[in-house]
């Protein structure tokens, strides 16, 4: 399996990040790819390594780390770091309304920089989206040129927003959500084409069921894999074969 997005760098995994590994293996893991909160994140992915598998990197800042005036050269940093044949992918970008509507202006005029890089570079964007969908699909349809691919991280939203996505040349990360009861994704998803959905955790963040509440990790991916072959009658295996093709296939690896 592949987690297509996991904050496994960070200092929440500092003191057991081996054994969180190790897990990872156990599980089935073969390859995380890591998303970017800022450019500093970027030396602390650097010094990751595990002799069983295989973490890229990924440049950008979150919507949530934007500030009220865009860093100078920013463009230029962001796109000095996706050129690079060791970063698969720009981001994380994208919009975030849920904890403040301060800064949307920023928010948008970062997202389409992370856009025409991504375009430039022939990398896929991750687009994070947190009570912003109307306008996160119309920043995509506004770049969308025939050249720009990307995941819509921790999908959630409606068949219609689904659709409308994939129609635009997103792809669909399915992560711990999917799982929640009340949640409805599970519906969501199940109406949606599996060929255009792939597996992430957001560790340390939205554990799924039954490890919610706690700290997420990349082996707890397998709870989503299984919820997914059972959404979609498949068995574990055919979920790890789709989603890690799509995965390969999107990312160039």
């Amino acid at each position: 399996m592949i987690d297509t997005h996991s904050h496994i760098y960070l200092n929440q995994f500092d003191e057991d990040r081996e054994a969180v590994n190790q897990r990872a293996v156990e599980a089935g893991v073969k390859a995380i790819f890591m998303p970017a909160i800022d450019f500093n994140s970027i030396p602390q992915m650097e010094k990751l390594s595990h002799p069983e598998i295989e973490f890229y990197k990924m440049a950008g800042i979150h919507p949530c780390d934007v500030k009220e005036e865009l860093p100078k050269g920013y463009e230029e940093k962001l796109m000095e770091y996706c050129s690079k044949d060791d970063f698969y992918a720009v981001g994380e970008t994208g919009l975030d309304y849920y904890w403040s509507t301060d800064l949307v202006k920023q928010q948008k005029e970062s997202f389409h920089i992370h856009c025409k890089v991504a375009k430039q570079v022939q990398k896929p964007v991750i687009i994070h989206n947190r009570e912003s969908t109307g306008d996160m699909l119309e920043i995509i349809e506004q770049e969308q040129d025939g050249s720009l691919s990307g995941i819509w991280h921790c999908f959630n939203g409606t068949v219609e927003e689904g659709k409308r996505a994939i129609d635009l040349g997103l792809h669909l990360g399915i992560g711990g959500v999917v799982t929640f009861k009340n949640a409805g994704v599970d519906k969501t998803v199940a109406q949606l084409p599996i060929d255009k959905m792939m597996l992430e955790t957001d560790a340390p963040y939205l554990s799924p069921t039954p490890k919610r509440g706690k700290r997420n990790e990349p082996a707890f991916m397998k709870f989503t894999a299984q919820k997914l072959a059972d959404i979609f009658d498949m068995s574990l295996d055919e979920i790890d074969e789709k989603t890690t093709a799509t995965a390969k296939r999107l990312f160039g690896i």
